[in-house]
């Protein structure tokens, strides 16, 4: 199969593209509008809120997540009208695959930021620590599933099996959610520290009831945004079960073959995650002037 056996690209998708469709079916063309809109508002929003703030670090993360997601969807609105064409395909598979793995890695950063603002003591890694382990495991994840993401489109590109590139993304995926995990029980076991006073180690210098009483004040104003990055972490960790299951049904198993699923479990949770954040900004609440993470 290749790009220039393609139909007339105003031709309506039939029954025939379906089958013939490296998707098994043919995206519907109003649901990728409403995203590449909701994508681009959402990324745009981003940029300028990255810019306002001076928080330079969002645009390698939550900004280059959008990006990627705006790519997918645009690609795959591509395939709406062409749906047997293999390049809006590969985009797709690529860009949607990759796109949470930054912004996760900035949920990663600003808990570090959180935990700096609040008392280093009252976590079991230092907010440096705490950075370098999760990016780091960010970082594989993102390999992983872009060499997988690559040899699967390779296969497709070439009429071969897809599914040890699929089985390569799934490894990715599956070390995505560990880390995770391992960060949610990482920082809820630092909130449930904090406000029960109970320090891990003990600071350079005790704490008097003053002090205490000026990070309870710290807590009130980070309280939305700690709220608001337990949501994204729900939304992102729903996508990485259905992107694990559907990689373990296989290529062309009934979940990957299943638009609905698609749309709701990957495009509906980035869009929530996106939009969380947009609404509840770190700008808002991390301080300008917080020292850098040690």
């Amino acid at each position: 199969m290749s790009d220039s056996g393609a139909t007339n690209t105003t031709a309506t998708p039939t029954s025939t593209d379906a089958s013939s469709s490296p998707y098994n079916y043919v995206p519907t063309e109003w649901i990728c509008i409403l995203y590449v809109a909701l994508f681009g508002v959402s990324t745009a929003l981003h940029l300028l809120q990255a810019m306002k703030f001076r928080m330079w670090w969002l645009l390698p993360t939550v900004v280059l997540a959008g990006i990627m997601e705006l790519l997918g969807w645009s690609a795959r609105l591509w395939s709406s009208i062409n749906p047997v064409l293999l390049t809006p395909f590969e985009i797709q598979l690529v860009g949607t695959i990759l796109a949470p793995t930054p912004f996760i890695a900035a949920n990663f950063l600003i808990v570090g930021r959180i935990i700096v603002q609040l008392g280093p003591q009252y976590s079991r890694l230092s907010p440096k620590l705490y950075a370098i382990l999760f990016c780091s495991f960010d970082l594989i994840c993102l390999v992983i599933q872009a060499v997988g993401g690559a040899i699967a489109a390779d296969a497709v590109n070439t009429n071969g099996n897809p599914n040890d590139g699929g089985n390569i993304m799934l490894i990715g995926v599956a070390i995505q959610m560990f880390a995770m995990t391992l960060y949610v029980i990482c920082a809820g076991e630092f909130f449930v520290r904090f406000l029960k006073d109970c320090p891990i180690r003990k600071n350079s210098m005790e704490e008097n009831e003053e002090k205490r009483g000026v990070k309870l004040y710290e807590w009130d104003r980070l309280k939305l945004l700690v709220f608001s990055l337990f949501f994204e972490t729900v939304f992102l960790f729903v996508r990485s079960v259905y992107r694990t299951i559907e990689l373990e049904n296989g290529w062309s198993g009934v979940i990957i073959s299943t638009q609905v699923y698609f749309n709701v479990f990957d495009g509906a949770m980035l869009t929530l995650a996106m939009f969380t954040m947009n609404l509840v900004h770190p700008g808002f609440f991390l301080r300008p002037t917080v020292p850098s993470i040690e």
